[in-house]
Parts: C-alpha cells; structure tokens; sequence
C-alpha cells in the first residue's frame, strides 16, 4: 500500500498537493473543474479585517515563462470569508489553510483571532505585505519584525501558523530562523519576487503599481535553491511553492526538503493543474517502488 499522508504541525494531509493563496479564489470557482477533495488542502486567497479594493488597473501581465500581478490583496473582509468561503469548503474531504493578510500586526492579529473558533485547519501568514506602520518595508524582509509579528500572532492563533516567506531578501535563512524563533509551526516560500514590465509603444508601465509580484516557472529554480536553504538552516516543515506545474516540479521541491507544496500561476494555463500533479507523484512513487513519500522529503544533501 502506497502512503501518499504528510504531517505539517499535526495536521495530517492525504498528500502534498495544495493551492498557492491567491491563485485559487477559495476553492469554489475552481470546483467544477477540480475534484477538491483530491487535494491535500485548499489554501484560500488571503484575507483582512475589512475589505480591501486592490489596487488600480492594469493589474496583470504576462513575462515570459510567469507573469506579474499587482492585484494588491483584493478580498471581501473576513465576515462574508466565514459566512460564505468556510461553510462551502467544509463540503469536501481536504484541509482548510486560511491565508491572512493585513497593514498592521493589530490588523494580522484581528483576523487571527476571528478564526480561532472556525471550522479551519491552519492560518497561512502573508507577511511581504507591506507595513505601513513600517515606513513601506514588508514585514518579511526584517527579521526582528519577522520574530515579532510571528510571536503576536501565536498569542491569538488556535490553529497551527505558516509564516509565508518573501525571496525578495538578502537571505532567506535568516528570515526562516526569526520565523522558528517567534514560534512558527509551518513556513512556507517562496512569496513572488518583486518585478517589473515596461510598455515600449505607450512608454509606460506596464502596472498601474509599476512593479508586480513575479511568478510562473521563471521561478522555480530560485524557491528550489531558498527551500533547500531553509530546509537545512530551520526545524519546521516547509511548503515549497513557485513555478510548480507538474509532478516533476513538485518532486524537485519535496526532494531538497519541502514536506508539502502549492500550485499557483499554474491554474491560470491548466485548471486541472492541481489534482494532475496528486496523480503524477503517485505514479512516480509506483514506477519507482516507494512505499512511503516520507523517504523522499529532503533526501538530496
């Protein structure tokens, strides 16, 4: 018998296989498509206090091998998110991952709270959100504001806490060290890297916002290098995303260290993209005779 289970915190996934925040809406557009219970969670995209407008448009372009966006976190507020996203997941047999987003650690810690008595499996903390509060930097690229807003948010959080790493930092072990050190149960990265696209018959950006979050394939082989980074520099289970198309996408990440990983730009070209990738490591794991995913995670050194 074939074990395809992870373990992140004491949450226990039928397999590795889940969507990317952002990239998914929460769960319900893509149900037609996607047997959601194949899944080994549903990350949802992420949500504040209040709602939040996004930034102006244009807002998406496509790059070569990935694409921009600087959609800026539009979402409706966490009250219609428990009304009306967690009671239609609740249908389906797949863990509930909660992205939270939000300008203040008042705010992140707000969210955090609200969903401690809801029916949710763990809370994915989006901190490359800026901090206005910070002067524009993102939470993630300081590590003591990193330790810090890991540690509030513990204080208020009930269910396991993923901090979401950014790449866009000069290292990125050292941001999964003040993670661990805060009291992080799960990290996962990467986070998109900061980007830019330019227009050259209208002379203009590209983005309304200038620059974007870069993702797509052009970024696989940076977030494999920062999993494996991380996987030897911190003693939390890590959920490897960027650039994750198919099975042998998500194997390179499990094999340098990532216990579980996330499908995201991926579902724009290929809705089937998700459930493809579940069937594709377990016929990889039969070709290859493995009993147990576990004896992959992290056997490169």
């Amino acid at each position: 018998m074939m074990n395809t289970k992870v373990n992140l915190a004491g949450v226990e996934l039928k397999n590795p296989v889940m969507t990317a925040s952002g990239t998914f809406g929460s769960g319900a557009e893509y149900s037609e498509f996607v047997e959601l219970s194949r899944l080994g969670a549903v990350v949802t995209k992420g949500v504040a206090s209040v709602p939040w407008p996004g930034n102006p448009t244009p807002r998406i372009a496509e790059t070569s091998c990935g694409m921009l966006n600087a959609i800026g976190l539009q979402n409706p507020g966490i009250d219609v998110f428990c009304q009306r996203d967690i009671p239609f997941l609740k249908k389906y047999d797949t863990k509930i991952i909660v992205n939270v987003c939000g300008k203040s650690t008042e705010e992140y810690c707000e969210v955090v709270e609200r969903l401690a008595d809801e029916e949710v499996d763990m809370l994915e903390i989006n901190i490359s959100c800026p901090n206005v509060k910070e002067g524009g930097i993102a939470f993630g690229q300081d590590p003591k504001a990193v330790e810090a807003i890991t540690r509030e948010v513990k204080k208020y959080a009930k269910q396991p806490i993923i901090m979401k790493l950014s790449p866009n930092v000069t290292d990125i072990t050292e941001m999964a060290r003040a993670a661990q050190a805060g009291g992080a149960d799960v990290l996962s990265l990467i986070n998109t890297l900061t980007g830019m696209k330019i227009d050259i018959n209208k002379r203009t950006f590209a983005l309304a916002n200038k620059t974007g979050g870069m993702s797509g394939p052009c970024l696989k082989p940076v977030a494999v290098r920062m999993v494996y980074q991380v996987a030897r520099a911190v003693k939390l289970p890590i959920i490897g995303m960027g650039g994750i198309c198919n099975a042998e996408d998500a194997l390179e990440f499990i094999l340098a260290g990532a216990t579980a990983v996330s499908i995201g730009t991926a579902n724009f070209t290929n809705p089937y993209a998700t459930v493809e990738t579940v069937q594709g490591i377990e016929a990889y794991m039969k070709k290859n005779k493995i009993e147990d995913i576990q004896s992959l995670i992290g056997v490169v050194e």
